[in-house]
């Protein structure tokens, strides 16, 4: 399935041309930002409302099960007449998702009351709304406005289904129509997309869990009636809720509009990657009209067929897509080709068609040449440091070929180590190097001042404690680098500077690589100084 453009940008969005941001801090959208509030009893609650308005919330979610004691006319009198922010009233059941496991009737009776007390908005469960209706007589309250909502905590429906759910809200009754499905496959998102584009009737429609999360970003450029941002991570009424403060210091959510072009880091896992916050923050800065995600992505071949309009504008790639990235372009520079793996994917605006390149060597051989340069381990000869130098590279992914494709062109001698040795040997074989099993790299020292590439995850968060080679093999190494950045001084580096080998953080192959990939994403010059103050903070 492809997904449908938003609808064209509002008279006011459009007015400035080009792909520059509306300055300072006006909205874009009308989208709001609601924060779910769970404490468990009404004085917490008043101090979260607090907190939810220095926060920059629109309004927020009393969910009325996480009380524990709880004086129906009293509690929500309190609530209503303290919130310095409007408020939305869910007393959610536990066959729908929520805490309360009472009395049917109590439970109407509540809501009810919120909406006769003053209460801006109410939710009521579709399985509900019939009971509901019957239990008010059909008196609905002008001022406060009736959410209809349906939670699928199993699954994406498909359009049909979903055209037809929406349609059975519409028609109880709803003011608002609200849903909310579970991502099996970041692509599932496409489907609530295509329903919110198209709505005649304001809608919140919101896919749950980790892979569902551009679907709580995205909902302005797809005409969403409101997202849910929460004061604390970790703490959610539904899963994968981001926080209010990434929503609109991260994502810079107030600016995103229809003509918002959309970028990401396509990976899996991707939660560590500190590119959304390097990108959006250069974005924000530089007036750049776009927003950059994580994207949690199973099957990159369906992910890129999916969202194939040129809004999805381009992309960085990580572990495991960098080789299949490869397959899926239309068109790939000769180096990335020669490499066999793509970093980076950019959607031309002409024609949609996907052009990739390889933007990982450059950084991390320029930060390697650099450290080198800088050290007692160069013989002062003219040309690259790494001119003749014994290379090792653990890794045979798409991080391993392009760092293996760079020490080679540099002149370096280059030794693939892999767990599998057979892909060791395909990817030394195509450079010209040698190849040996990553359980052999403890013994291997046939010199020494060699240098060491590590382009795999171990020693990644969380697995701080891990490394793919002994501290001792390290005394054979003038140079170590990691590609791993989370965290910046892994294991692997630490054993290697206590061996006394110098060291080179992948955060610098990290900010090499974006250089070259903000400039292709927004035509203008990477903001260096800027990259670098943004990082040092991590």
């Amino acid at each position: 399935m492809e997904l449908i453009s938003p609808p064209p940008p509002p008279p006011a969005a459009a007015a400035g041309g080009g792909a520059k941001m509306e300055s300072g801090g006006t909205r874009k959208n009308s989208t709001l930002i609601c924060v779910p509030l769970m404490a468990d009893s009404v004085d917490l609650m008043l101090i979260d409302i607090n907190k939810a308005k220095l926060s920059g919330g629109d309004l927020v979610e009393i969910r009325l099960d996480g009380l524990k004691s709880f004086n129906p006319r009293q509690d929500i009198e309190t609530l209503i007449n303290r919130s310095t922010l409007p408020t939305l009233f869910t007393y959610r059941p536990k066959w729908e998702g929520g805490l309360y496991d009472g009395d049917e009737n109590s439970r109407l009776d509540a809501l009810r009351l919120a909406m006769e007390l003053g209460a801006d908005y109410i939710d009521v469960e579709l399985q509900a709304i019939h009971a509901f209706n019957s239990y008010i007589n059909g008196k609905k309250l002008a001022n406060c406005k009736l959410i209809v909502s349906s939670h699928n905590y199993q699954n994406t429906p498909s359009v049909e289904d979903l055209g037809n759910l929406v349609a059975r809200i519409q028609a109880s009754g709803a003011d608002i129509v609200k849903i909310a499905t579970t991502a099996l496959d970041i692509t599932d998102v496409a489907r609530v997309f295509q329903i919110t584009v198209h709505s005649q009737v304001p809608i919140i429609g919101l896919v749950m869990g980790e892979r569902g999360l551009m679907s709580r970003i995205l909902c302005p450029k797809f005409g969403g009636y409101l997202t849910f941002g929460t004061l604390e991570s970790g703490i959610v009424s539904a899963p994968g809720q981001p926080t209010i403060d990434d929503l609109v210091n991260l994502y810079n959510f107030r600016q995103i509009g229809p003509d918002t072009k959309v970028f990401g880091i396509i990976g899996n896992p991707v939660g560590h990657s500190k590119s959304p916050i390097l990108y959006n923050e250069a974005f924000k800065k530089v007036g750049f009209n776009g927003v950059y995600l994580y994207l949690l992505v199973d099957d990159l071949a369906n992910f890129l067929q999916t969202y194939s309009t040129t809004d999805f504008a381009g992309f960085s790639c990580t572990i495991p897509h960098k080789e299949a990235a490869l397959k899926c372009c239309d068109e790939v520079d000769p180096i990335a080709k020669s490499i066999g793996a793509v970093n980076c994917i950019i959607r031309k605006s002409s024609d949609g068609n996907l052009f990739g390149c390889n933007t990982d060597y450059v950084g991390a051989i320029t930060a390697i040449e650099d450290a080198l340069q800088g050290s007692r381990h160069v013989n002062g000869t003219v040309g690259s440091p790494l001119a003749d130098k014994l290379f090792v590279v653990i890794g045979a992914g798409g991080a391993g070929k392009a760092l293996a494709y760079g020490a080679k062109e540099k002149g370096a001698r280059v030794v693939v180590a892999n767990r599998t040795y057979d892909r060791a040997k395909e990817v030394a074989d195509a450079i010209g190097g040698d190849a040996i099993s990553l359980t052999d790299l403890n013994t291997y020292h046939p010199e020494d001042d060699m240098i060491l590439a590590n382009t795999t995850s171990i020693g990644m968060q969380p697995k701080v404690d891990e490394t793919p080679i002994s501290k001792q093999a390290l005394r054979s190494y003038a140079l170590v680098f990691d590609a791993v950045y989370t965290p910046k001084i892994t294991r692997l580096l630490r054993d290697a500077e206590e061996s006394g080998a110098e060291i080179v953080s992948g955060l610098e192959m990290f900010i090499g690589q974006a250089y070259e990939q903000f400039e292709r994403f927004t035509g203008s010059p990477a903001p260096k100084d800027l990259f670098r103050k943004i990082l040092a903070r991590y």
